[in-house]
């Protein structure tokens, strides 16, 4: 028992940065077993960003009009959003994957362990960034002979802003999980509830310049929207004020995130 309880306080104890990539990186090699082992999966999460783009996309230019996309093609302009959104829903469902964790018990197992809390987080959401790279990638190849211009460096760039803003929200989701563990219909009721409103408001789907001006406020209020900006710059081959701006967003909300994680899971543990 007395052993039990000095690991417990070591695991505590903040950790050094050295001990933090470390502990992430084991996170990270555990939960990329379960993909690695079953890679259909990643193949077949491939096929609904290609039904937006393939279905929605002609569509979108139809009702809206080519000057709504800045000059832009139809497909230059979707085409991150669409990125954007399989981050998204990737990331926000991290807490889904502890839920399970929870019921079986082995999320105490983790707890036992010196693994740093912060690790926990961010090698989680990792998870869910790394496949979003190959799927980025492919999407985007798959696009060219359809129009799409590939700029390798740029979308490189775009996902891994997306990775940033990945941590925080997977670290928030991870959060939330732990605060509804007794009542699980809350996790989603909360994650549906902002999931779409934040989607809408960033324009993901529709420009939100086409939208009434309320909507348009309220979106310099979502760091969602900074985000799709600067994918959408990114993914046009330049670099700029939106770059900027969406890279300051995915900070903020990995800074806000994990400190957030953090006090959550130091508390669900006292």
């Amino acid at each position: 028992m007395l052993g039990q309880t000095t690991r417990d306080e070591a695991a505590l104890k903040k950790p050094g940065l050295r001990q933090v990539l470390r502990d992430t990186w084991y996170v990270f090699c555990r939960e990329m077993l379960l993909p690695l082992r079953d890679p259909f999966s990643l193949v077949f999460s491939l096929l609904q960003p290609l039904v937006f783009l393939a279905l929605f996309g002609p569509l979108l230019g139809s009702a809206v009009g080519a000057p709504a996309f800045g000059g832009q093609s139809t497909l230059q302009w979707f085409l991150p959003g669409v990125v954007v959104m399989i981050a998204l829903f990737g990331t926000s469902m991290t807490g889904s994957n502890l839920q399970y964790e929870l019921m079986t018990g082995s999320y105490e197992r983790i707890l036992a362990t010196p693994l740093s809390r912060s690790s926990l987080m961010i090698g989680r959401a990792l998870k869910e960034w790394a496949p979003l790279v190959v799927q980025g990638m492919l999407i985007a190849i798959v696009c060219v002979p359809f129009g799409f211009t590939f700029y390798p460096l740029h979308v490189v760039l775009g996902l891994i802003i997306l990775g940033i803003f990945g941590i925080g929200l997977g670290a928030l989701s991870y959060s939330l999980a732990l605060v509804s563990q007794s009542k699980e219909w809350i996790f989603w009721a909360v994650q549906q509830t902002l999931l779409f409103p934040l989607m809408i408001l960033s324009g993901i789907m529709l420009p939100i310049e086409a939208g009434p001006d309320w909507m348009q406020v309220a979106s310099r209020f979502n760091p969602l929207t900074y985000l799709v900006n600067a994918e959408r710059e990114l993914f046009a081959g330049s670099i700029g004020p939106d770059t900027l701006y969406g890279l300051l967003a995915a900070v903020m909300t990995a800074v806000i995130g994990v400190v957030v994680g953090i006090r959550t899971i130091s508390r669900s543990t006292r």
